[in-house]
């Protein structure tokens, strides 16, 4: 990614805790120098002041890109503080808020909304964007550059869309840490000593995983592969595959509730 204009004009990160530090860390290791970084954040890390980041400190007037990467419930204290004009692209990260209260606050700037995952900590995250009226495509496609540091970018085609994203992929992460929780429990109640469990059960997750993402095959042909009739792995997936009892209809509950949520907290 070309970090020129950034380098230029700045970037400003509101928030630089897991996410925003992610974010940060990517953006610094693909080229984006630190001295065009101003974070604020009362907590940052020690070491960004090190690097030549620039912490709580004056922000520039007409910085090329605004990063808001605080909490939700803080929106209502951060956003009043914050002035930008049209050539400045405002990145939010946060989930929940919607581009309507984002336009409240900067009524004629550039506003891209996205929802990231934890995975983006190590990289290999994946990220949904939506722009307002005001995005044009060379911002989307900014966005999606600075994006791209910690993993895959999709857009959406609606911002409705972005409470369900918040439900499968946000969320996601932490469904698939429960079932590992879940798989290592059902490995000890059949004998196998904690650790050993705890082992299998997370390089099995991260392995299917990786096999699902490099493969060409649906995943319904990928576990159909892996299923011999009459075997073991049919008679666990008979379970696993209850229409009224089984993974398919709690993931459906799971995601809906996630969802729901998700458009509460964007009233």
């Amino acid at each position: 990614m070309d970090f020129s204009t950034i380098n230029a004009r700045g970037l400003v990160l509101i928030g630089c805790g897991r996410m925003g530090g992610a974010l940060l860390d990517g953006w610094l290791k693909n080229g984006l120098s630190a001295s065009a970084v101003h974070v604020i954040d009362p907590n940052a890390r020690p070491e960004l002041a090190d690097l030549g980041v620039s912490v709580n400190g004056e922000l520039p007037d007409d910085p090329a890109v605004l990063v808001i990467a605080v909490k939700p419930q803080m929106m209502g204290d951060v956003l009043p503080r914050l002035t930008v004009g049209a050539d400045t692209l405002v990145l939010s990260v946060a989930a929940g808020v919607t581009l309507a209260a984002y336009q409240a606050a900067f009524p004629a700037a550039p506003i891209v909304r996205s929802m990231p995952n934890t995975p983006a900590a190590i990289g290999q995250g994946i990220t949904a964007i939506i722009g307002n009226a005001n995005a044009s495509e060379p911002q989307m496609a900014l966005a999606e550059g600075l994006l791209s540091a910690v993993g895959r970018v999709v857009r959406l085609q609606a911002e409705d869309q972005m409470d369900a994203v918040t439900a499968l992929s946000g969320s996601g992460p932490a469904y698939v840490f429960h079932m590992i929780e879940a798989m290592a429990a059902a490995g000890q109640a059949e004998g196998l000593p904690p650790e050993l469990a705890l082992e299998l059960a997370r390089v099995t997750v991260a392995g299917a995983g990786a096999l699902a993402i490099s493969a060409d095959e649906d995943p319904a042909v990928l576990r159909q592969n892996v299923t011999s009739p009459g075997g073991t792995t049919a008679a666990g997936l008979v379970q696993l595959m209850d229409a009224e009892t089984g993974l398919p209809p709690l993931m459906r509950r799971t995601i809906a509730a996630a969802a729901e949520r998700g458009r509460e907290l964007g009233k």
